[in-house]
């Protein structure tokens, strides 16, 4: 039987990488061309023709032919056949991991990620880092998963798999814009170590809260970009973004191929025909001259600054710049001499086959950004309608985390993610130093791993004695505290931090009795460990993380969590072959 079935799967393989008579390898190169700038005059007299944009945008546009869902098809049967055969109970059988043509040359860039270590709090007594928001990472493993194959190790960014959902974190009630909240248990993946979940809950803003904002389009409209789900879906993703604008607000679209150009110049949100039919003439061709879009997008965006209000650039491309500034240094540097005109940065990444997820993810560090990966029309509605004003709205910035581990207690932690987000002990109090942005409504989640004393782990390494010191610990090390969470944040108009701080009890609950925030974030980051073959996943498999996530799933709304379900299927299905 099994020789039957890697038969099937070879032909398989050959008849979809032959189904075209045309070679889906790269875009042709043609010449470069200056971005073909609308006239405004132009796109109000196409208004009329264009109102069928204000209609809700289709779902998604894929082209499938009858012949490759057929095969399709075939091969989704004969997965479930396998899975059943190799699955007790058919526990994942409702996952069928969709299976698409190779992606042949592919180039995709992602920046190298070590997984955090377990350090000791007697040589590192803090450990301090920026909080993150971006999600990108958490989108586009949903792409691998749903195109049958399992993501790069380096694309999986725990910290953006969990910070991917909301949680429920209780409102903030006192003079700071958001709240705080801790929990301790076990580790799912090796009961004998604690697990400590720590929340933010950021203010939620009433529409009288909200200020006008002046958002600047930058699209990439470079040859890279002609495929179905990159300009095209990003077009429908900024309507869908359009129709939610309020009448207060303004809207600029600068364009980049060869060149950048000012397509739309800052037009009222109220005239949405106007924006639409300016969003429907952009057209992909060329080469990818980034530098000189982000300059323009920010130039026009502080021509128009609203004094108090949100003033931001959307960038929207897949990356892949290759003209003029186009280094990922030279764009950070660019980014970080525009940030202190209070403009903020959203860049959304589009595409497959030759994405740039490392440079997109360094420049929005740098330029007080977010960062999304748009994957299809509803991840676009999540991130543009659903979350639209944590997504653009900032109500607090710089904000960083230290922990001070109580010695008494703790052997050894770990701070599972933010790899990419860690910052020294003296960075804390120097609000110099750039950190993470928070937006309205917006939860975020970390948690630490921790070895407690008396537990014996490979994990714990020894070192000699020193000579000439000897630590020495408080009288407090004798409490019952675990440890101390120390927070710092500027509000968005402001230079100068405040400082926040709490103290962990070394309480832990039985991972049984634990929250649905608890038992969901845990199981998505037993996911992400999976994912990236971690040397720290003890006992973590698919069944357990499946288990523990369909008990802490809670009230799923918009059945994000579902979905996640569902992908934890997918990829056991993918990890048995």
């Amino acid at each position: 039987m099994q020789k039957y079935v890697f038969i099937f799967c070879i032909l398989t393989t050959i008849f979809l990488g032959c189904r075209s008579t045309h070679k889906p390898v790269q875009a042709e190169k043609e010449p470069e061309r200056q971005v073909e700038v609308p006239k405004v005059e132009d796109s109000k007299k196409d208004a009329q023709k264009n109102q069928e944009a204000d209609q809700l945008v289709r779902i998604e546009e894929v082209a499938i032919t009858t012949r490759e869902r057929k095969v399709k098809n075939m091969a989704l049967d004969r997965l479930q056949i396998m899975s059943k055969s190799m699955t007790a109970g058919g526990e994942f059988m409702s996952a069928r991991a969709d299976i698409l043509p190779p992606v042949l040359h592919n180039t995709e860039e992602y920046s190298k990620i070590n997984d955090n270590v377990f350090l000791s709090p007697g040589t590192n007594p803090l450990s301090t880092f920026s909080i993150d928001v971006d999600a990108a990472s958490y989108a586009n493993v949903r792409r691998f998963l749903n195109s049958g194959r399992l993501p790069y190790k380096d694309a999986v960014r725990i910290e953006e798999l969990i910070n991917y959902f909301n949680y429920d974190y209780e409102d903030p009630k006192g003079e700071h814009p958001f709240s705080v909240m801790t929990e301790v248990s076990q580790a799912p993946w090796n009961p004998d170590h604690k697990l400590v979940h720590i929340g933010l809950q950021g203010k939620k803003l009433n529409y009288e809260e909200m200020k006008p904002s002046n958002l600047v389009f930058l699209v990439d409209v470079s040859g890279s970009m002609r495929s179905p789900n990159k300009l095209p879906l990003l077009k429908s993703a900024f309507k869908l973004l359009v129709k939610n604008l309020d009448d207060r607000d303004r809207i600029a679209i600068v364009a980049y191929a060869g060149a950048a150009g000012l397509v739309l110049p800052s037009t009222p949100a109220k005239e949405r025909s106007t924006i639409l039919s300016a969003l429907d003439k952009l057209e992909a061709g060329g080469s990818t001259a980034g530098g000189a879009g982000i300059k323009l997008a920010y130039k026009v965006a502080k021509e128009n600054l609203i004094e108090d209000g949100n003033n931001r650039v959307i960038l929207a491309t897949d990356g892949d710049f290759n003209v003029g500034v186009s280094s990922t240094s030279e764009l950070v540097r660019t980014i970080e001499e525009k940030r202190n005109d209070g403009i903020f940065l959203t860049i959304c990444g589009f595409g497959m086959g030759n994405y740039k997820d490392g440079r997109m993810e360094s420049i929005s560090n740098a330029g007080n950004g977010n960062y999304f990966y748009i994957d299809n029309i509803m991840e676009a509605n999540k991130v543009f309608v659903k979350e639209m004003r944590a997504t653009l709205f900032t109500i607090a910035k710089d904000v960083k985390i230290q922990i001070e581990f109580n010695p008494a207690k703790v052997q050894a932690y770990r701070l599972i993610g933010y790899e990419n987000r860690m910052l020294k002990s003296e960075d804390f109090n120097d609000d110099k130093k750039d950190a993470g942005e928070l937006g309205a409504g917006h939860t975020v989640t970390a948690l630490y791993e921790i070895i407690p004393v008396g537990v014996k782990s490979d994990f714990i390494k020894s070192v000699d004695e020193l000579k000439y010191q000897k630590g020495q610990i408080t009288n407090q090390a004798g409490s019952d505290e675990l440890m101390t969470v120390k927070l710092r944040y500027k509000r968005p108009k402001e230079d100068t931090s405040q400082l926040l701080s709490i103290v962990i009890k070394d309480k832990a609950t039985k991972l049984a009795k634990s929250s649905n925030n608890f038992k969901f974030s845990a199981a998505v980051a037993e996911f992400g460990m999976l994912l990236r073959d971690s040397e720290f996943k003890g006992q973590a498999s698919y069944e357990h993380a499946l288990k523990l996530a369909k008990e802490g799933k809670g009230e799923d709304l918009e059945g994000y969590r579902s979905e996640f379900v569902q992908l934890v299927k997918k990829a056991a299905l993918l990890a048995l072959n």
